[in-house]
């Protein structure tokens, strides 16, 4: 197998390049860093084409930008006007490219391949959200403001204690009670520091409130949130989820969305989680899967609003490998009982792998 997407590490370097040959050396490399996955190419895969969401110079440009403004948080230096100007540059770029990817699917592992939390899951939750935002019909201007609010939702983290926030354990009441007070420290700095429109501001207090009231710093519930504030929210929570953290392990796309639907009406706006639902893959192209028949098969496609029902490709029948071939799941009549059971880890021996197009 040879690798077909570069994995980024912490400081940007790369990891493993596209085209490199994957050898067990590798593999528990990437296995000890903790990466959910890898996109790789064989000959059952090689035609598979997983499209990104946005380029990888883009989104490493972002985090960059990114950094400086937070760095600058933490150190409470002044703050350049340019240095949000850059920001909100690559997020107009982002922006671009997403308006001109409209029917692409939301694929978590293509969000994945940069080790570098703190940055990249504020890029995530930023592109998270305005892939939400057009789902809702925003236009491009709201479109800006919300990416804006979303990629600086969590500043406020620059002012709470590096041990509470990266305690590998359960906070305790005094800990979580310091820990919540980022959203409104996020909230007063940007408000005080940034030249950014006033709807931008509410995003960034509100993305821990719970739609039925149970949430932080203010306990405000239904459309008493600002409409950033609960789509922010469903964009953090989920690319939290699928993150490895110090103190739990990663989980999949699919069981994330599980969660979100779980959540519907209590944590999240039922509306915001439909749109959700409609343009986030719970199986990414890619993705080994197992089917209710007994099938092992590749993901080729996704289809908005009929994430469950991909086009795959079967590769194996009760553990026995079959000549590859395809069903449309969603629009197959002959395979309408069949659904897929959930996605399929890699064996811990990496001798044992089997040709997957994704690692992961």
């Amino acid at each position: 197998m040879t690798v077909a997407k570069t994995l980024f590490g912490r400081n940007h370097e790369r990891l493993l390049v596209r085209g490199v040959i994957l050898n067990r050396k590798l593999i528990q490399t990437v296995r000890r860093l903790k990466i959910p996955g890898l996109f790789i190419e064989d000959d059952i895969s090689r035609d598979i084409e997983s499209i990104g969401i946005i380029s990888d110079e883009l989104r490493l440009k972002t985090i960059d930008g990114l950094k400086n403004v937070f760095q600058n948080a933490k150190g409470t230096r002044v703050l350049s006007p340019s240095s949000l100007d850059v920001v909100r540059a690559r997020i107009e770029g982002i922006i671009d490219e997403l308006l001109d990817n409209k029917n692409v699917m939301i694929n978590m592992f293509d969000l994945k391949c940069f080790d570098d939390y703190t940055y990249s899951h504020c890029v995530n939750a930023a592109i998270l959200s305005v892939i939400l935002g057009m789902t809702l019909n925003f236009d491009r201007e709201t479109l800006s403001r919300l990416a804006m609010s979303a990629v600086l939702h969590d500043i406020g983290k620059m002012f709470v204690d590096k041990a509470v926030l990266n305690k590998p354990s359960v906070l305790t009441e005094e800990e979580f009670a310091h820990m919540r007070q980022h959203s409104i420290l996020g909230y007063n700095y940007a408000r005080d520091s940034f030249l950014l429109s006033s709807s931008c501001h509410p995003g960034i207090r509100d993305h821990h409130e719970k739609f039925d009231g149970t949430g932080y710093p203010d306990g405000r519930s239904g459309n008493e949130i600002s409409l950033f504030g609960r789509i922010i929210s469903v964009a953090d929570v989920y690319d939290a989820l699928t993150s490895e953290r110090p103190y739990r392990s990663a989980m999949s796309a699919s069981e994330a969305m599980e969660y979100i639907m779980g959540h519907s009406g209590t944590d999240f706006d039922p509306d915001v989680v439909n749109a959700f639902l409609r343009c986030v893959a719970p199986y990414p192209v890619g993705s080994t899967v197992q089917l209710s028949n007994g099938c092992t098969a590749i993901v080729v496609e996704n289809f908005a609003n009929f994430g469950l029902r991909p086009r795959v490709r079967v590769i194996a029948q009760n553990g026995e490998p079959v000549e590859p071939y395809e069903i449309n799941l969603s629009t197959d009549f002959n395979y309408l009982n069949v659904i897929i059971l959930g996605s399929l880890d890699i064996p811990e021996d990496a001798a044992d792998l089997s040709d997957h197009d994704q690692v992961g």
